[in-house]
């Protein structure tokens, strides 16, 4: 049970090291952990908007036409996911001191995104039985690194809207929810487009490849970017700081 449960943590701990390893003035790690338990939280949070959703026919748990896939996906999945998730980090951030920095908002998405995936993941892999580490290995590659994706796009917006106020880039509101939906959506419906028949499964799984490998790859640019801007601001700030003048002692 003990590796069980570590192969389906490790991919989010490794991306949260990795995104916090970037910040060149690292937030506290309790509120780091704090984030982590806000986005398991915000797995329980989602369910009382999908259920609703699912009550008035949004969607069909058991989708047999592209159209039910992409019901499922939106209405589902992203929406009262996504929504849950930035619930969480509003919470999380709304009277905290320690956000001070523009990388400080992707650093408490990801800690609110990879706490949503590895509480999701511990269920999947659970359930799995014996096919646990095939599942395990499925949604480390795809699953875990799409809501860090999601999430690094929901905390760069969140911060622009943040540190800038009424001077934000006009969208900027709706880009900070609307664009981690639209990416999820995207993302759920090609896999469950994909499981409505053999014919499409081949070729979508390449379709989702390559969704996956550009998603990412504009994440990494997204974190690398904020981080380097970060460190640009601290040494701007330390070299404008007075140093400090002592008078001789008579």
């Amino acid at each position: 049970m003990l590796i069980i449960g570590l192969a389906a943590l490790a991919p989010a701990l490794l991306l949260m090291w990795y995104v916090y390893h970037k910040d060149t003035q690292p937030e506290p790690t309790n509120q780091v952990i704090k984030g982590f338990f806000y986005g398991a939280l915000a797995t329980f949070v989602s369910t009382l908007i999908s259920g609703p959703l699912q009550a008035m026919g949004f969607f069909t748990q058991d989708p047999q036409t592209a159209l039910d896939a992409v019901k499922i996906s939106f209405f589902g999945a992203a929406i009262p996911e996504e929504c849950a998730k930035l619930l969480m980090l509003w919470l999380l951030l709304r009277n905290n001191p320690h956000f001070d920095e523009r990388y400080d908002g992707i650093v408490y998405a990801a800690a609110v995104g990879l706490g949503f995936a590895s509480f999701e993941n511990l269920l999947y892999v659970i359930s799995s039985g014996a096919a646990w580490f095939s599942v395990s290995i499925s949604r480390a590659i795809f699953a875990v690194p799409g809501h860090f994706a999601f999430a690094v796009v929901m905390g760069y917006y969140y911060s622009v809207l943040h540190f800038y106020g009424a001077s934000a880039p006009k969208g900027t509101k709706f880009k900070m929810i609307g664009y981690p939906i639209l990416l999820h959506g995207i993302y759920d419906s090609i896999v469950f487009i994909s499981n409505l028949g053999y014919a499409l499964s081949g070729v979508l799984s390449l379709v989702l490849v390559f969704f996956c490998f550009k998603l990412y790859q504009a994440t990494r640019e997204r974190i690398l970017a904020e981080a380097a801007d970060n460190d640009l601001r601290a040494r701007i700030l330390r070299d404008a700081a007075p140093e400090d003048n002592h008078p001789d002692e008579q």
